[in-house]
């Protein structure tokens, strides 16, 4: 089996010289591509003089995390790609698990191993965790992480599982379900087109494994920290995008409806909280879509639609009415 370990950088020189080290050391048997998204910093020629067995795929131009793996992967050949965030430390024998879940799952398409956090080792990361989830209004969630709340690693997600998304800090994908899909949605630039690939996926008749085997360490926040109001513009954006989407009418409208509710709440939330670039990334993110409505209705896929994708109706009144922070506590299997 095949992989390429694909890491997409933009002006990371300081990000490739502290996490390559570790891919290259623990990565054996896979090729190792660097998709460089036209930088302006000294990436690529640190690559070249440190690292000349490495791969570099130059972009034109940054078009953000979705249009850049999307052109970069085009000329890359693998069995599985594998794509990697710049900011990620990996772990000895983090491979061979993933190998051996899409051999004894063949209808796997997509994989993302344990995502733990570099700066708290025992305790998962924010993005990924365990495994991703949406519930029924779109709000995504992990196995590990419900909004700010962070389980510790006590073994509890040592386990191989279903899950509805898998996280674009380490994603793990056949190439030709990859193409199928046309790859990520290029609208979104960044943050949620991963879920949205998977929803599709899942639209498609694909299913998206954790392999709690394997585990990397993430930095997070490399690119954008979790409370910059940028990632809350995209954030509310592109998940009111995913809704569109890859949801029948008849459920689509009314959630988009209610999430209108939901938004302005967590708007004036932000007000109270003083954060009001927060409060006006919300409202640019709702104009954003506005604007853009159409275009996303036409995306909308053949395929069927699936009929359930969410475990929990409202993770926002399980976690701010109810205060449920604990995956396993919310969802019982």
């Amino acid at each position: 089996m095949k992989i390429a370990v694909v890491i997409l950088n933009w002006n990371g020189e300081a990000l490739l010289e502290r996490f390559l080290p570790s891919v290259m050391e623990h990565s054996k048997g896979a090729e190792i591509h660097v998709v460089d998204n036209a930088s302006t910093d000294g990436s690529v020629t640190f690559l070249r003089e440190h690292y000349p067995t490495v791969g570099i795929v130059q972009n034109k131009s940054n078009g953000g995390f979705a249009k850049g793996y999307n052109d970069g992967l085009k000329s890359i050949e693998a069995d599985i790609y594998c794509l990697l965030n710049s900011d990620v430390e990996v772990t000895p024998n983090w491979l061979e698990p993933i190998k051996e879940t899409f051999e004894k799952f063949p209808e796997a398409a997509i994989i993302q191993p344990k995502i733990l956090d570099l700066k708290q080792k025992d305790h998962f990361e924010y993005a990924g965790a365990a495994g991703g989830f949406i519930d029924m209004l779109g709000y995504p969630f992990c196995r590990g992480r419900i909004f700010q709340s962070i389980e510790k690693d006590e073994g509890q997600y040592d386990d191989i599982k279903e899950v509805f998304w898998a996280t674009g800090a380490c994603m793990f994908i056949k190439p030709e379900v990859f193409w199928q899909l046309h790859g990520f949605d290029e609208d979104y630039f960044a943050h949620q087109e991963e879920i949205d690939l998977c929803w599709r996926a899942k639209n498609a008749g694909h299913k998206v494994y954790y392999v709690g085997l394997s585990s990397v360490y993430h930095l997070g926040g490399s690119t954008l920290s979790n409370m910059n109001p940028k990632k809350t513009y995209l954030n509310f954006r592109n998940s009111l995008y995913s809704i569109t989407k890859n949801l029948p009418r008849k459920k689509a409208f009314p959630i988009i409806l209610l999430r209108l509710l939901l938004d302005a709440i967590a708007a004036a939330r932000f007000i109270f909280q003083l954060k009001l670039d927060h409060c006006w990334a919300i409202l640019k993110a709702h104009f954003s879509f506005y604007a853009h409505f159409g275009k996303m209705y036409k995306k909308r896929e053949k395929a069927n639609f699936i009929l359930k994708y969410y475990p929990v109706t409202s993770i926002v009144w399980s976690y701010f009415v109810h205060h449920i922070k604990n995956f396993n506590i919310l969802v019982k299997d």
